[in-house]
């Protein structure tokens, strides 16, 4: 939970210099948040977060096409190709390897504590799949049919709230594998 809070400080770092200084700054704040947020987890933990590397990576791209060509839209399509980038991953690691990604990332905390069949490991990992098919989807759609500022309120409030919510429900369903 606190990764989470710390993958979405950039995120917040965004929103509010974009309500102080509009969508070009909090582009380049963005930008610099996410790089630096790369090094001071490299710094940390003595590795790169492959996550953290691919937000930079996407945030470089789009953002900068953002700032060159001085067009908004290019930033608002980071989170989607993230997010579709992140479905895809659940997706093909159906496929490949022994464990689908959501196993990989939540079943150490499982074990010797609940048995979860393989079953259900893949039901949950399609689940975050169409999760984040849906939410990129979602924000497409809010990027061409609302104004920016309400779209930056969409990235902060509503894929936070989806997010958070999506975790908890993840938690229930696992909670009744979790022997007494």
């Amino acid at each position: 939970m606190l990764n989470m809070f710390y993958d979405f400080f950039v995120v917040l770092l965004f929103f509010i210099t974009f309500k102080l200084y509009g969508i070009y700054v909090a582009t380049t704040v963005g930008i610099v948040g996410s790089i630096l947020q790369v090094i001071i987890t490299r710094l940390f933990h003595k590795k790169y977060d492959k996550k953290q590397l691919l937000v930079m990576a996407i945030f470089l791209i789009f953002g900068g096409m953002t700032l060159y060509f001085h067009n908004p839209i290019f930033v608002k399509w980071k989170p989607t190709i993230i997010f579709w980038i992140f479905s895809l991953s659940f997706y093909l690691s159906q496929f490949i390897g022994k464990q689908s990604l959501v196993q990989r990332m939540m079943g150490h905390a499982f074990e010797g504590k609940a048995t979860v069949s393989k079953k259900i490991w893949h039901r949950l990992n399609l689940a975050w799949c169409l999760f984040f098919l849906v939410l990129g989807a979602i924000n497409i759609f809010v990027a061409y049919h609302f104004t920016t500022d309400v779209w930056v309120n969409f990235k902060l409030y509503g894929i936070f709230s989806a997010m958070l919510l999506f975790g908890f429900a993840q938690a229930f369903f696992l909670a009744r594998y979790i022997e007494k």
